[in-house]
């Protein structure tokens, strides 16, 4: 594939993601789901309607550990530890601390497409 064609693929590929609900993973255990507006040349990109999600402090889960362990012994069901989040809004994550961009899609979703359908949004031929 030469140059130009697999730039037209990756700029189809990143128009199809347009206006849909992005998670993205950053360097410091942050996640950030919204919905994706635009990329620049840095790979930096833009999320609106955004919320942050953190992992929780080391003290946090060392308390859920020793709940976990009492639960286990009283033979009671599992501890799960929540991700404070917040509103943000709209926000420009950098392209070098971003580590995985997944796509929010529903499983309704991606069955009401056919393959023909999907490789059309990427830059392909439809029948």
């Amino acid at each position: 594939m030469d140059k130009i064609a697999a730039k037209a693929e990756a700029e189809g590929f990143l128009k199809s993601l347009l206006n849909k609900n992005l998670r993205v993973f950053t360097t410091d255990g942050r996640l950030f789901v919204g919905t994706f507006k635009c990329t620049d040349t840095h790979s930096n990109i833009v999320l609106s309607l955004t919320y942050e999600y953190r992992q929780p402090s080391q003290q946090k889960l060392a308390e859920l550990a020793e709940a976990m362990a009492a639960s286990a012994e009283s033979g009671k069901g599992t501890v799960a530890a929540d991700m404070p989040s917040r509103y943000l809004g709209l926000v420009v994550i950098p392209g070098p601390h971003i580590v995985k961009m997944e796509v929010e899609e529903f499983a309704s979703q991606a069955k009401s497409r056919s393959i023909f359908e999907r490789r059309d949004l990427y830059g392909g031929t439809a029948r």
